[in-house]
């Protein structure tokens, strides 16, 4: 691929997943961190074995020496600095939502192709050998028309009313949090399975703890300790915890799928189960080497991941032989190595194509998800 310089703008959960997956990447190089706070992006290189960092993402951005810029800061400081880095002539891999409204995120995917750059955002789970699996078995109609589509993702980070990051802030995560967040995530991977588009919603959101407790001090997400109610002040919430949601797609397939951020036991369960003509498809993330077959008149069947037994297209993302467990980091490195594929000219290779989310692609996530608001505020189908 030849040396391709990197700079990393953030520096949580997000953003270490980045280096180290962008660090298994061969001739991609992480040579810049940037945090608000100087000493957070000290102590991220430092660890990281990352030469520069600075106290200002801006002067990480407008580094002469850095191609690419992975945008992993909080959700409404998305479109400032994607925006910024496409000004700077760099590539752009943003970490979703695109940004926080549909205006803003048409005016990156428009900028992206007048400036000519490779712009991705970071859906991840298209880039699971079974998901690729399953689009392939799709496409060739091995169990004829799909029809319904159920599923969902849920997790239970936010159970308790004590649970709090700043996502729950609309000022810094936007209107939508359970839908934007992690529900995006699900519209975004049976769009790409189905290779068909949502094109109507009608949704019901809920919120569990209108009111929670902010820690007085900074905490990371998914972090494990409760906070003590008195070191805690509270805040009110106006973002939804939960939800349900009909859809319709182009060519009349139908389905629906429910998102939670507070079902107890469930970590990051994203799911979901395509009914076709002759057969239904299962996928689950937390069991991510395992795809499920249903039939009617013969046994069900489980395919294991194994690169032997699969489509070209899905064995070209399988690293490992069969019973050798591939999981979140390997389908995040699959993301980056297809995204620097794509930079390097190489997207254009026989028998090789582009997956990643572009910013385009992107944007349509974010109509859809204000139409999911925008459905539960009128309480009637809302059509893209």
């Amino acid at each position: 691929m030849g040396d391709i310089k990197v700079g990393i703008l953030g520096t949580g959960f997000s953003a270490t997943a980045h280096i180290e997956a962008l660090q298994r990447i061969p001739s991609v190089q992480v040579v810049a961190v940037a945090s608000s706070r100087l000493s957070r992006a000290e102590e991220i290189a430092a660890k990281y074995r990352i030469p520069m960092y600075y106290g200002e993402a801006m002067e990480l951005i407008q580094d002469p020496d850095i191609q690419v810029v992975h945008n992993c800061t909080a959700n409404h400081l998305h479109f400032e600095y994607n925006k910024a880095a496409l000004l700077a002539g760099k590539h752009v891999l943003s970490e979703k939502p695109l940004s926080v409204t549909v205006k803003e995120s048409d005016e990156l995917q428009q900028l992206a192709k007048e400036k000519g750059l490779v712009a991705g955002v970071s859906y991840i789970y298209r880039h699971y050998p079974l998901v690729e699996e399953i689009k392939q078995q799709i496409a060739a109609q091995t169990y004829g028309n799909p029809y319904y589509i159920t599923g969902g993702y849920l997790q239970d980070w936010l159970q308790h009313a004590t649970d709090y990051n700043w996502r729950m802030d609309s000022e810094l995560n936007g209107p939508s949090r359970a839908m934007a967040d992690i529900g995006s995530h699900w519209v975004d991977t049976v769009q790409y399975v189905v290779g068909k588009k949502i094109v109507s919603v009608f949704a019901d959101l809920g919120i569990v703890h209108p009111v929670r407790y902010k820690p007085k001090s900074q905490v990371n997400t998914f972090n494990a300790s409760l906070p003590a109610i008195e070191d805690c002040e509270p805040v009110k919430v106006d973002t939804e915890d939960f939800g349900s949601v009909l859809v319709r797609f182009e060519g009349g397939m139908k389905g629906v799928f429910a998102i939670s951020q507070v079902s107890s036991g469930r970590k990051n369960k994203l799911y979901f189960e395509i009914a076709a003509e002759h057969g239904a498809l299962r996928w689950d993330q937390e069991e991510a080497n395992r795809l499920w077959i249903g039939s009617r008149d013969v046994p069900n069947r489980i395919l294991m991941r194994d690169a032997s037994l699969m489509s070209d297209q899905a064995a070209l993302i399988t690293h490992y032989p069969g019973g050798h467990e591939e999981g979140w980091p390997d389908a995040l490195k699959n993301l980056f190595y297809d995204f620097y594929r794509t930079i390097s000219k190489k997207g254009t290779e026989p028998g090789v194509h582009s997956k990643f989310a572009t910013f385009e692609q992107a944007c349509g996530v974010m109509r859809i998800v204000e139409a999911i608001l925008e459905s539960h505020k009128r309480q009637q189908w809302v059509d893209i």
